[in-house]
């Protein structure tokens, strides 16, 4: 016969050893999340990048990379962080975009920037520097087809773009929206072709100025610069004679698997791509995984914010 006192007791036991199970289950998501939104958000990190790509003989030329700030007013440490990289005294900065992430925030995204505008620059927008961001499940891109956004809705909010630019163009940064221009720096001639938002879709491939392959006046090098690295986009610099590629939009994935493997790159670049130097077609391809993230999404795991210094380098003989 079977002891129902018995029976009870383990049933009492096996639902106590569930409840145990779900409790610590819930106290470890609990605790990821918290680090994920309060320590790793803020761990801002340098990446250092070597590219050999300048003509033999050249010196050395130092590239700070910063994109999605996502600035939100109030963000002391992404300030403190940001002037700090005045310290690295780079010959250039690239901004590639998402710079904001709250209707009042250009007036902290300024002077976070401002050390760094001191320095030559180049930029171009991201979706986050024309519509302010909205709620969105956080987790949507694991089964959103990696495609464009849908579009532009006219009841988004504007954020200050032309303000922006017209600060970032004060202070001598140069914008590369669906434009080709030239710099030369420190005796290199640097060739820009850049597009305004590809995840947006207002990309126009202006090319290269059509002197940008002429081994005159000085050592030269051509730069595609975008904020989202779609694969259409990537293709078309290298076919149109790009030696490196700068890119932003992915945030590294934000939320990765131990070890920084992304699960998303948000457009249809592969995963394994979302942060650091991969090749297209031979081409270096550098993306950010960014300063911030959206306001409404404010969580990084395993992927923590960064600022990347990229030396362009004599090409090996």
């Amino acid at each position: 016969m079977v002891n129902s006192t018995n029976v009870a007791a383990s049933a009492v036991s096996v639902a106590k050893g569930v409840g145990a199970l779900t409790a610590a289950g819930s106290f470890a998501g609990a605790a990821t999340l918290a680090y994920a939104h309060f320590i790793e958000l803020n761990n801002f990190q340098i990446r250092h990048e070597t590219l050999p790509i300048l003509p033999a003989g050249s010196d050395d030329f130092t590239i700070l990379h910063i994109s999605d700030m996502h600035m939100v007013p109030g963000q002391k440490k992404k300030h403190e962080f940001m002037h700090s990289l005045a310290e690295i005294n780079p010959d250039l900065v690239i901004n590639t975009g998402d710079n904001l992430s709250h209707m009042k925030a250009l007036p902290s995204l300024l002077n976070a920037l401002d050390p760094l505008l001191d320095f030559p620059g180049v930029y171009v927008p991201g979706s986050n520097c024309y519509y302010a961001p909205v709620f969105k499940n956080p987790a949507r891109y694991l089964w959103k087809e990696s495609t464009s956004d849908e579009g532009v809705d006219p009841s988004k909010e504007r954020l200050p773009t032309q303000d922006m630019h017209d600060a970032f163009d004060a202070r001598g940064w140069v914008g590369l929206i669906n434009r080709f221009d030239t710099l030369t720096l420190n005796g290199l001639r640097l060739e820009f072709s850049g597009v305004d938002d590809p995840h947006l879709e207002f990309d126009r491939h202006p090319g290269f100025s059509p002197t940008a392959f002429d081994t005159e006046p000085a050592p030269s090098v051509r730069l595609g610069v975008c904020h989202a690295p779609y694969m259409r986009t990537l293709t078309r610099f290298v076919d149109d004679g790009a030696q490196a590629i700068f890119a932003g939009h992915t945030h590294g994935g934000q939320v990765c698997l131990p070890g920084g493997k992304a699960l998303v790159s948000n457009c249809d670049l592969d995963p394994s791509r979302a942060k650091g130097v991969s090749l297209q077609s031979g081409v270096p391809v550098e993306v950010s995984a960014g300063l911030g993230t959206s306001r409404f999404a404010a969580v990084r795991l395993f992927c923590p914010p960064e600022a990347v210094v990229v030396t362009l380098t004599a090409a090996r003989q």
